[in-house]
């Protein structure tokens, strides 16, 4: 199903058959381990690693240069290379964990962490970090992403944080004010209210109380996270209809309607140049640009509101992590590789930005950037003193509890269901989703 060769990427043609496969006792090393095999010097003995990615052509040209460049320096080292699409990808790592056979090395996704962390199926880093993987050019919260259970498990490579984009030609254009950023909630939906009132056809922003991360933003900021460590929610019914009958002081007129959002989907509102603002993950922007167009070559992008000032409520998210087999023959080769990936300024020359703004300042300082990630990247320098502990790594079923969630808030758009139903509905579903 996979072929592969040294010194080469091959792309994700093979078919990998969906399965349904419980990950467990199926495990081929636990959390503590150092891997699989006796420890060898992969610099004088002779090792094989095996390193799987999703992604697609291009990014599989970036990974070929990479991977020559550390063989060159590592020519003892070979890697075997293969990579799929992100489903295909996952239903392949399923397959191999049933069957204790992961590949050494991997790119991996944040919600999946603490699936196969728990599962003991990714080895323990701690043992290397500081040595063969050098921390000293990603800072503590950075290297806190990856940590499930008091143990490291994941390197984050690229970060992103939550923002807003602005769109401040277009405001030009219609002779309002683009949101200078920060403020209140309050504020927030109050200038909404002031801009849209002068506008026939266009909107100052959406129903921000649709997106999931905006009620974890306001729980940041108390203290608190959407769930914890041990995976239970971390508000109550109460909480949550405090944060969606925040947004009926928009919805009637403020933001732009439901309805109009969903004659013109896939795209948002602010895709479509209808809003002028957006609330989303900072590395949004290039997707945003490609759908305005040449009429807008430039977009701002500013903090959100807060809930309380003075808060740590932001945090950086991993774009993606890498992670070593627990079950791996080679983990001192691995973390080699892993190292690489992360920290190489020639990594970082060679990938720019395409797995997102790179989480360590070596490989950053080896990036060439374009306006759009200087803009990213010194956005994520503006909210530092923001900037806290991410939260606990996503519980399994985060994803579907998100979807509902955006769902639920798409409703409320539309005026089909009233905050006070969206609660028990919202409750009833994530409780079925958690106890599963």
């Amino acid at each position: 199903m996979f072929t592969t060769r040294k010194r080469s990427v091959f792309g994700g043609a093979a078919i990998i058959a969906s399965a349904a496969l419980v990950l467990g006792a199926c495990a081929s090393g636990d959390n503590g381990s150092t891997g699989g095999g006796d420890p060898v010097d992969p610099t004088v003995e002779e090792v094989t690693l095996n390193f799987a990615f999703w992604g697609n052509d291009v990014r599989a040209g970036f990974y070929n240069e990479a991977l020559d460049a550390f063989m060159d320096e590592y020519p003892n080292i070979t890697v075997n290379s293969t990579f799929l699409g992100f489903p295909e990808f996952w239903e392949a790592r399923q397959i191999e964990a049933a069957g204790g056979g992961l590949p050494d090395v991997m790119q991996f996704d944040y919600s999946y962490m603490r699936q196969y962390s728990e599962n003991g199926l990714l080895l323990d880093l701690d043992p290397y970090l500081g040595n063969i993987i050098d921390t000293s050019g990603i800072s503590d919260e950075i290297l806190s992403i990856g940590v499930v259970g008091g143990v490291t498990t994941g390197i984050a490579t690229s970060t992103n944080a939550w923002g807003m984009y602005t769109n401040p030609i277009l405001a030009e254009q219609l002779g309002v004010e683009s949101y200078p950023g920060g403020g209140s909630w309050d504020d927030y939906n109050d200038w909404i209210n002031e801009v849209s009132g002068q506008l026939d056809g266009h909107w100052a922003g959406t129903d921000w109380t649709g997106r999931i991360q905006n009620f974890e933003l306001q729980l940041r900021a108390e203290g608190g996270n959407l769930f914890t460590e041990d995976g239970q929610p971390g508000f109550d019914e109460a909480r949550l209809l405090e944060f969606w009958q925040q947004g009926e002081a928009i919805r009637d007129g403020g933001a732009i309607p439901g309805q109009r959002l969903e004659e013109i989907a896939p795209v948002s509102g602010f895709d479509a140049a209808l809003t002028l603002s957006e609330l989303t993950w900072d590395n949004f922007g290039a997707g945003y640009l490609g759908n305005l167009g040449e009429e807008f070559p430039s977009i701002g992008l500013v903090a959100p509101p807060t809930h309380v000032e003075g808060s740590r409520d932001l945090y950086l998210k991993p774009s993606m992590l890498h992670t070593i087999s627990a079950g791996t023959d080679h983990p001192e080769a691995s973390a080699l590789l892993v190292n690489f990936l992360v920290n190489s300024p020639e990594v970082g020359s060679i990938f720019g930005t395409n797995r997102g703004l790179p989480a360590s300042q070596l490989q950053l300082a080896g990036a060439d950037l374009g306006e759009l990630d200087t803009q990213i990247r010194d956005y994520e320098a503006s909210i530092a003193d923001r900037l806290g502990d991410a939260p606990p790594v996503p519980i399994v079923g985060y994803g579907s509890i998100e979807e509902t969630f955006r769902q639920i808030g798409a409703e409320l758009g539309l005026g089909t269901i009233t905050p006070e139903q969206a609660v028990d509905r919202f409750f009833t579903e994530m409780n079925v989703i958690l106890n599963n």
